[in-house]
């Protein structure tokens, strides 16, 4: 009889879903408020790029309630807010401005040596190794 090995994958990735659902109630929201009617303020998830999230606001202030209404949606959708990393400011066309949110996908590189280092020193039956974005534990025992 073969010998069975176990493994499992460490990586940090959000739920697609469950951005695509949260950007589409932040929308929701945005059309419903009354400090957004008649603004050119909105949410754009591109689920062709998967990582990126477009904010566009009229000022600083719409932008920031952009930022917190999708905050707000994604932390009740359960996805983490530290998945999101945030680019800075540009002004785009007619004085709006505009904010890119980067989803983080994978385990750095430097980060995955660490985790690699810190499986080996404890001492159990184990080996890890660095695949792409993730970590794979083998053991020949659960």
């Amino acid at each position: 009889m073969a010998k069975e090995i176990f493994s499992f994958d460490i990586v940090s990735e959000a739920d697609l879903q469950e951005v695509d659902n949260a950007v589409n109630q932040a929308k929701k929201e945005i059309g419903q408020r009354f400090d957004f009617k008649g603004s050119r303020s909105s949410i754009e998830y591109n689920r062709a790029e998967k990582k990126k999230i477009t904010l566009l606001g009229d000022d600083d202030f719409k932008l920031r309630s952009l930022r917190d209404i999708l905050a707000n949606k994604l932390a009740k959708r359960g996805v983490s807010i530290k998945l999101i990393t945030f680019r800075d400011q540009q002004k785009v066309f007619g004085g709006c401005v505009q904010q890119v949110a980067d989803l983080a996908y994978g385990i750095p590189h430097d980060k995955a040596k660490d985790l690699v280092k810190i499986i080996k020193s404890l001492g159990l039956k184990v080996q890890a190794q660095i695949e792409g974005e993730k970590v794979r534990v083998f053991s020949p025992n659960k």
